[in-house]
């Protein structure tokens, strides 16, 4: 059947989104079709759509993608006809040590991906989403959620009683705070908006610092840890922000490499890290076996992630205008 879609041009751009249909076919064996209900937006796919690395062919874009199965191939067992679904970051990385580099498997980039109302795919492309989620909750899982429980439960080993930094309030920072809450950890959590700040102390953040205020952040860090540092960073700022978790980190602390919404590349000296023995960890998302046991933790602590605002899918562009403000708290929304 033909469905309607999204498509970025090559180059990428807003004025290079342009809409169109796509064929759903019928599941061959190990694949299921999938009705596509939402998606949730992700700085990769506004690096995507926006141009800042544009696709060089006509491209479906967004890499989260929650729906339900409408129709199942011969042999696959996992799904039925009417089992909600969420997609996955990397269809190909099933389990184990990572197995990819760079995004060419990846929905919405090398690949087409969920701003669409249907699509067929290998099964292993999609896990059950959890239990009494809606299709917006459980399409937040794929990129953020799962980016934030492998760099603390799985790269972090984290413990109870354990300290843990975030920064900011997008996606994969609340993720965390609500993680390592759900885990016994004690967070401290940055901002520069009071409003925010509060909003995080809701979540469950034991302590606040507002950036902007306190540029020097990472010695406040050390302070409200008796000068010893955290075990945890989730560390999304990129160059800007790198010198100050490197400070915030304790002796032997895990920096978790996740975000480069300060850029790509910038200079910072290596002598803190060696000094300090810091754990810098890149994280990519993660496998398919890692996202199942999210999904189950989640189900059994009835945690639900943090939505800011719905847009419709013809309204992509203000969607990514609106994440753009930097007025959002947690995830934004396309519902299909």
């Amino acid at each position: 059947m033909t469905y309607k879609a999204l498509f970025v041009q090559p180059g990428g751009g807003y004025h290079n989104l342009t809409r169109g249909t796509c064929e759903a076919r019928a599941p061959e064996a190990g694949e299921i079709c999938v009705r596509l209900r939402a998606s949730s937006l992700n700085y990769h796919d506004f690096a995507v759509v926006s141009g800042m690395w544009g696709p060089h062919e006509p491209r479906i874009p967004m890499a989260d993608g929650a729906g339900e199965v409408i129709a199942v191939g011969a042999g696959v067992s996992e799904f039925a006809v009417g089992d909600h679904v969420v997609s996955t970051f990397f269809p190909d990385w099933l389990d184990g040590e990572p197995r990819v580099e760079g995004f060419a498997s990846v929905p919405g980039d090398g690949i087409d991906g969920y701003a669409r109302e249907a699509v067929t795919a290998r099964a292993t492309a999609f896990t059950h989403a959890p239990a009494g989620f809606n299709h917006a909750e459980a399409a937040t899982l794929t990129t953020a959620g799962l980016t934030a429980w492998r760099a603390l439960m799985v790269d972090g080993a984290l413990k109870p009683g354990a300290s843990v930094l975030v920064q900011g309030s997008g996606g994969v920072s609340l993720f965390a705070l609500q993680f390592a809450k759900m885990a016994g950890a004690r967070v401290i959590a940055t901002s520069s908006s009071e409003e925010k700040l509060q909003r995080l102390r809701a979540l469950g953040a034991d302590e606040l610092i507002n950036y902007r205020e306190t540029p020097a952040w990472g010695e406040r860090v050390r302070e409200l840890t008796d000068g010893r540092g955290v075990d945890h960073v989730i560390e999304v700022g990129g160059p800007s922000t790198l010198e100050q978790s490197m400070i915030a980190a304790r002796i032997g602390g895990h920096i978790a490499l996740i975000g480069i919404l300060t850029g790509v590349s910038g200079n910072l000296s290596v002598v803190a890290s060696l000094i300090r023995q810091l754990r810098l960890q890149g994280v990519l998302v993660g496998s398919r076996t890692q996202q199942q046991e999210m999904i189950r933790a989640i189900e059994a602590n009835g945690m639900r992630p943090v939505i800011d605002r719905h847009f419709a899918l013809d309204e992509m562009v203000e969607a990514f205008r609106y994440q753009e403000t930097n007025r959002h708290f947690g995830k934004i929304c396309l519902d299909i």
